[in-house]
């Protein structure tokens, strides 16, 4: 597939750029398409009709008759009726930025939950935009604009809309079924005392190479955006914490389309209950900072900001830019060649150890089970075993020290 690529600067807070623009080509290639031409556009207001000024439209149509293009890429997010009009102008199917990223969440999904959210994000992007897709039908209905808006397409139209939202509750509903059930395993969790570390980070950043580094996984791997949609969880033994999840997150990425984040939201949410967040930062990438700026936003609109957060600068085996910021909570590492990897380890313990409590404990004989858990998930630092009690001095995380709290001296 051949595609024109364009944008246009509307503002100051929507503001395309060259990196903006080369993130678009990679997309693009990520979908399966081939870039080939780029049209970037500044102005303070775009065109209520084509988006792109008039100059520019015919910048692009040139572009797409010499290349043979079947497709326009647009950087920003159109409204149902640019999207119509630029397609009309330019003679391609027109795809806007959100739609692209949706396209590409639908290849990748692999569990019937990224495919039931996806799906759920796809139909609400869609609702809005079906009387551009029914204007052809409307048009054929007759040449008064009233009986026209009557006629056979507007019906199909309705049809279409009511069978849209019909799915659209259908979905949700399922993925409420989702929530609930996730929200099962959580408090099975927090039962068992076991903290949960979740990968965070832009697309791309090597969060799954870094899962696989950790845990010794077989998560799938590449040099692509959006390599992981469907969230992974591992277990990983700590010798001072005992044993832990590290869960793998679907990766950020600027101008995330709002029904994504809504449809992704129960899987993202559990950033809300982790004990810690790994923020995975592509330190090779030069627009880094940026980057970092982005996650940091969806982490505070997740409501995870409150969150124990530690950086992690990755790909440092290849990074050639200006020295990296350091501080306590900031590491680097190379996860493709395990540089590094051994400080994360002992820095993730550490960090979940000052998150715990050392507490003394009798325990009845009759009680002793209790013991398995505390040697599962804390750490036994002396034990008597008296007459009456068995006496222990350990360190537990806040979740099973609430649990064995009845034992505390």
């Amino acid at each position: 597939m051949l595609a024109g690529l364009a944008a246009a600067s509307m503002n100051r807070d929507q503001r395309s750029t060259d990196e903006s623009l080369e993130e678009l080509e990679a997309l693009l290639e990520t979908a399966g398409g081939v870039s080939c031409g780029v049209v970037l556009q500044s102005r303070e207001k775009p065109d209520p009709r084509t988006f792109l000024g008039k100059g520019k439209v015919e910048e692009m149509k040139a572009i797409i008759e010499a290349e043979n293009c079947d497709l326009a890429v647009v950087d920003n997010e159109l409204s149902p009726s640019q999207m119509r009009a630029l397609g009309e102008a330019l003679g391609v199917r027109v795809v806007d930025r959100s739609g692209l990223i949706m396209d590409i969440f639908a290849q990748r999904a692999q569990t019937r939950e990224g495919k039931l959210q996806v799906e759920l994000a796809q139909y609400k992007y869609l609702l809005p935009r079906l009387t551009g897709m029914w204007q052809h039908l409307v048009s054929q209905t007759g040449t008064s604009a009233p009986i026209g808006t009557r006629g056979p397409g507007e019906t199909q139209l309705e049809t279409d809309r009511r069978h849209i939202r019909r799915k659209i509750q259908k979905l949700e509903e399922e993925l409420e079924q989702v929530r609930r059930v996730r929200s099962t395993q959580r408090r099975q969790r927090e039962k068992n005392a076991v903290p949960v570390v979740a990968l965070v980070g832009y697309t791309n950043a090597g969060k799954s190479t870094l899962l696989n580094r950790l845990t010794d996984a077989d998560t799938q791997t590449g040099d692509r955006l959006f390599d992981t949609l469907d969230t992974t969880t591992r277990r990983l033994r700590l010798d001072e914490v005992g044993e832990i999840l590290l869960s793998d997150t679907v990766g950020f990425i600027q101008r995330l389309p709002h029904h994504l984040v809504e449809a992704f939201k129960a899987t993202l949410e559990e950033l809300c209950y982790a004990d810690l967040l790994l923020h995975v930062i592509d330190a090779s990438n030069p627009g880094w900072e940026e980057q970092m700026t982005v996650v940091n936003k969806l982490i505070r609109e997740l409501g995870a900001e409150e969150t124990p957060r530690l950086e992690v600068f990755n790909k440092s085996d290849i990074h050639t830019g200006e020295i990296l910021p350091r501080s306590d909570d900031i590491l680097r590492i190379s996860a493709a060649t395990g540089e590094g990897c051994d400080t994360l380890v002992r820095k993730i313990a550490e960090i979940l150890l000052a998150q715990s409590k050392r507490v003394t404990l009798h325990i009845p004989y009759s009680d002793a089970r209790i013991i398995d858990r505390i040697y599962k998930d804390g750490e036994i630092l002396e034990r008597q075993d008296l007459d009456d009690h068995i006496a222990l001095t350990a360190i537990v995380s806040e979740r099973l020290h609430g649990q064995i709290a009845a034992y505390i001296v």
